[in-house]
């Protein structure tokens, strides 16, 4: 199992969506410069994170910024996980992250499963739910590196969710998030290296960049875990691209040193999953 370069992206995204594509472009470029195998963008990079707005810039499945996507992929001849956008179908808005392969085929696409409606006291209050719709599926593909997990933001926080990927035979799990002040400086770190060492992989969340002069301001931070637990590497608030090398047989030799996913007892509790929740 080889090395893979992962090149994180947290941009800082403002104006139009034209605005945003040419800005990712760009950052995406200089990844590709880095010789990123992987590069990864955040969570809603092609709009504001505003939930009434979310069905005003939604865009119909294979629309321009799919489009956009698939060729950053084949342009640069790498893997893209493209942060997510917001999707209309339907009649109805999913928040949707999708990953391609490096001729720009769609390798993966996921629909936020868990909406993140809260009423936090003297903090957030957020209801994606008045506008989006939940996907259902556990999201796992293949790649030439390994097999690796895809979900959005809230879903981290359900840790049945990282199971079914990491029985799916996940290795790496990316996660485009954008958590907030309220919950970022409270949990952020401290869910991404749990749900690493629980389920011996490696995690890689993206963030936007914070913007003071948005509606909702970012956590950022965005961070890489490896199966120990252990923090590869994290950003702070502002934009930055940073491309790091992981080393995928340490989640082999910990899972052997370590077999914890060995060591659950079937014969006592089990987790399933729908097997229509579940999608190549």
């Amino acid at each position: 199992m080889k090395p893979i370069r992962v090149a994180i992206i947290q941009a800082l995204l403002r104006g139009s969506k034209e605005a945003r594509s040419a800005h990712i472009r760009e950052l995406v470029r200089q990844a590709a410069v880095q010789k990123a195998d992987l590069v990864t963008l955040p969570e809603v990079w092609n709009g504001p994170y505003q939930q009434d707005l979310f069905p005003t810039f939604a865009e119909p499945r294979f629309g321009p910024s799919w489009q956009f996507l698939s060729s950053l992929a084949a342009e640069y001849g790498i893997w893209l996980s493209g942060g997510s956008i917001a999707e209309q179908e339907d009649g109805r808005v999913y928040n949707t992250a999708y990953v391609f392969d490096r001729t720009g085929r769609e390798a993966a696409r996921h629909r936020k499963m868990h909406l993140f409606d809260i009423q936090i006291t003297g903090g957030q209050h957020f209801m994606e739910s008045e506008t989006l719709t939940a996907g259902n599926a556990v999201t796992v593909f293949e790649t030439e590196f390994c097999n690796m997990g895809l979900c959005i933001c809230y879903d981290a926080r359900f840790p049945e969710l990282f199971r079914l990927m990491v029985d799916r035979g996940a290795k790496l799990v990316l996660v485009p998030a954008a958590f907030n002040l309220t919950t970022g400086p409270a949990h952020w770190e401290l869910l991404f290296r749990q749900r690493a060492v629980d389920n011996q992989v490696f995690c890689v969340a993206t963030s936007p960049a914070r913007d003071p002069e948005a509606s909702y301001h970012a956590w950022g931070h965005s961070i890489v875990t490896d199966p120990w637990g252990r923090v590869v590497t994290q950003l702070a608030a502002e934009e930055a691209l940073r491309v790091v090398e992981l080393d995928l047989e340490l989640a082999d030799r910990i899972r052997a040193e370590l077999p914890l996913l060995a060591h659950r007892r079937s014969d006592v509790y089990r987790l399933e999953c729908n097997s229509s929740a579940l999608v190549p």
